[in-house]
């Protein structure tokens, strides 16, 4: 019996073992303790990220260290060419799982950020946080070939001659693609965004993809428009300059109404809308119209308005039930449509 190559895995695994149960502690006592110090103070919000994308990797990090200090032991039996193989291997993998922090880290810190400011260069969306992962994780790839010794330089060729190729063969994804880029950058639609489209879509902007917006309805239905329909179309965006937006509501009285007792009534309903319906705005001075001297009616415009586009429903719902009920207890009309139809008869011979 081989005493030396017993002895000699007996330390390898001791030693990986320790380094694996350090790990474990390390993730489940100290770095719980330092994310749980720092969890309520928003100075180390990007810490708290970095930390949290430290989980499962730590633990992987050193149990690699383990089997590097194991294979440097001289009682520990390796031949020289599998030591550096081994070196390379763990290198490796310590560079992609990096890379993966650095991936995670990034985007949710960039992400964050955006969604706390609301400025920066793009908005806070997934087609962002997975451009920023194909970079690191490219970068993170082709730092790993050049470490095993393979050169990269016909491999970029190689990309640089395929890509033309699939560049042809994806026209319309690729146009997609950048598409999602550009709205992005003129910053025109963001997620959370009430838009509608001039071909009738209509709804909040969820995401923005690589390949088209998703947009939630207000019937709670999801649309999925491609990136370069939205980019051709004509769309109002409902809350930029910011969410709060006007809401008219036409109304009619009759022609023997007193327009000054009824401006004054709907003011004040109107006032009492904003102030008690949930989504009114209560600083709001409601402002009243008249513009038309209908068929049969004396029409004007209500303007009242809403903290977002949602609440614009709730609002005229409102205000139309309880305009309703004032005008009737006021003896102030709204009038049917009125018609006057003659009849002509002919003497039959």
């Amino acid at each position: 019996m081989d005493w030396g190559k017993i002895e000699s895995i007996l330390i390898f695994t001791s030693i990986l073992i320790s380094f694996l149960a350090i790990g474990i502690i390390f993730e489940n006592i100290a770095l719980n303790r330092i994310l749980k110090s720092i969890k309520k103070d928003s100075n180390f919000a990007e810490l708290k990220v970095i930390l949290d994308s430290l989980r499962k990797p730590i633990i992987l990090w050193f149990v690699l260290l383990g089997i590097i200090v194991s294979i440097n032991i001289k009682k520990v039996e390796v031949e020289k060419f599998h030591i550096e193989a081994i070196k390379k291997i763990i290198i490796s993998l310590f560079i992609f799982s990096l890379t993966h922090v650095l991936s995670q880290s990034i985007s949710k810190i960039i992400e964050a950020y955006m969604r706390k400011r609301e400025i920066g260069t793009l908005p806070a969306t997934s087609l962002i946080e997975n451009v920023i992962k194909v970079v690191i994780y490219t970068i993170g790839i082709l730092i790993i070939l050049q470490l095993l010794g393979i050169s990269i330089t016909p491999i970029l060729t190689t990309l640089g001659v395929g890509g033309l190729a699939v560049a042809l063969a994806l026209q319309s994804t690729l146009s997609n693609f950048f598409a999602g880029l550009q709205i992005l950058a003129s910053k025109q639609i963001r997620s959370g965004d009430y838009i509608k489209l001039d071909s009738g879509e209509e709804g909040y902007v969820v995401d923005i993809t690589w390949r088209n917006i998703i947009i939630l309805t207000l019937q709670n239905n999801i649309i999925f428009i491609p990136n370069s329909k939205i980019i051709n179309s004509s769309i109002t965006n409902f809350s930029m300059p910011d969410k709060e937006l006007a809401v008219p509501v036409n109304v009619g009285i009759s022609y023997q109404s007193d327009l000054k007792k009824v401006e004054q009534i709907t003011k004040e309903v109107a006032k009492e809308v904003m102030k008690e319906v949930d989504g009114g705005v209560p600083e709001f001075e409601p402002l009243i119209r008249f513009h038309t001297f209908g068929d049969f009616s004396i029409n004007f415009t209500v303007i009242l308005r809403a903290k977002e586009f949602n609440y614009r429903s709730i609002l005229i719902h409102e205000f139309i039930k309880r305009l309703h009920e004032k005008y009737k207890k006021e003896g102030i009309e709204i009038p049917f449509p009125i018609r006057t139809v003659y009849l002509k008869s002919e003497k039959q011979n």
